[in-house]
């Protein structure tokens, strides 16, 4: 993120856009301070409000255009900042008395100004991917009880992958910080999952429920302590966000959620709960072919990163992914017993300092 680069005639072309007819900018200067001839100005930090003076049908007037400054306190990405201002363009002409909001927009990477005043909701357009998500492997697997060599080598395929992205690190400690933040306090995240369970469920009291959010605060205060682990993630790997192709182990991402960087145990939980999850629909308990896949991707990861402290901070992120597959909301036919040993789970692995991959069938049971 650099300065603020304004041209004048960009934003001319802007303005008259803006207000149907034609705009001569005359000066700028920085808020409370002195406005003088525009020329094509550098120097204006992003964070740092300047006004814009101008002529229209034969009227002088001034705007004060405004970015926000990159950093903490969830403004580390740009759609962080986007948001701050798509809402204060909604929300300024709203309330009485307060300063009008005359448009929002962005700047291009050509140095025009953009208008994003008429927009409603946004949208999304990606390329289509081909071929097959990895649930659809899954649920082969469930039905038919056993694996074949393809389904051993796409769980090392995806063990790897992630070991390659992990190996990617970034010094800023705010940002770690920021996403164990998220991880207990986002709406997407452990309180807002916990806050989407519906009163009454006797396999997820309201006392159980606020154990689990208070034991989440505690582990936030340890993770807080790891800003060194920071990496590159997706941030949403499940088997419902990888797509491999028929009869291989290439595959393809949907979906990357929450940022581009943040704890690797992130990534591992997101897939590995779900063997767990498939085998307690099958079994009763980790065992069969589930088992294999998860003890092969762990230690296939492992092997790849030398990671043994991941162990020391998966059980926050085990939490948040049971809390997802055991939602009556997400899955609102899966079996009581299969709910109560995902809560079983989440109240032993939260108490346990080290994961021990060898204790699963443990921490399922009450």
């Amino acid at each position: 993120m650099g300065e603020v680069i304004l041209k004048k005639e960009a934003v001319e072309a802007y303005l008259s856009g803006l207000f149907g007819r034609e705009v001569k900018v005359l000066g700028v200067g920085e808020l409370g301070g002195e406005v003088k001839p525009f020329e094509d100005v550098k120097g204006f930090g992003y964070g740092k409000p300047f006004v814009i003076e101008f002529e229209v049908g034969g009227e002088r007037k001034q705007a004060v255009l405004s970015t926000v400054r990159p950093g903490q306190f969830g403004h580390e990405y740009r759609s962080d900042r986007a948001a701050i201002l798509l809402w204060q363009y909604e929300a300024f002409n709203k309330l009485p008395k307060h300063v009008k909001a005359l448009d929002v927009g962005a700047f291009t990477k050509d140095g025009r100004l953009k208008s994003l005043g008429d927009c409603g909701e946004f949208f999304l357009l990606t390329e289509k991917a081909e071929g097959v998500l990895y649930h659809v492997d899954l649920d082969r697997i469930l039905s038919e009880g056993k694996l074949t060599d393809l389904d051993r080598h796409r769980c090392l395929a995806l063990a790897d992958y992630l070991a390659e992205i992990h190996a990617v690190k970034r010094d800023e400690p705010g940002l770690y910080i920021r996403r164990v933040r998220d991880l207990v306090g986002h709406g997407e995240c452990i309180m807002g999952l916990i806050d989407s369970y519906p009163p009454g469920l006797d396999y997820a009291p309201e006392a159980l429920l606020k154990e689990i959010e208070h034991a989440c605060v505690e582990w936030r205060w340890k993770l807080k302590k790891k800003t060194h682990r920071l990496s590159q993630v997706h941030g949403d790997f499940h088997p419902w966000n990888v797509m491999f192709k028929p009869g291989t182990t290439d595959f393809m991402l949907l979906d990357r959620s929450r940022g581009d960087w943040g704890e690797p145990a992130d990534d591992v939980t997101s897939m590995t709960v779900n063997y767990i999850f498939y085998a307690l629909r099958a079994y009763g308990h980790l065992e069969g072919p589930f088992k294999e896949l998860f003890r092969s991707f762990w230690n296939r990861y492992l092997a790849r990163t030398g990671d043994e402290e991941i162990l020391e901070v998966v059980q926050p992120f085990y939490a948040w992914r049971c809390l997802v597959i055991a939602s009556p909301i997400w899955y609102p036919t899966l079996a009581k017993e299969v709910r109560v040993k995902l809560f079983n789970f989440v109240r032993n692995v939260l108490k346990t300092d080290v994961f021990d991959l060898g204790a699963v069938n443990d921490y399922l049971e009450g």
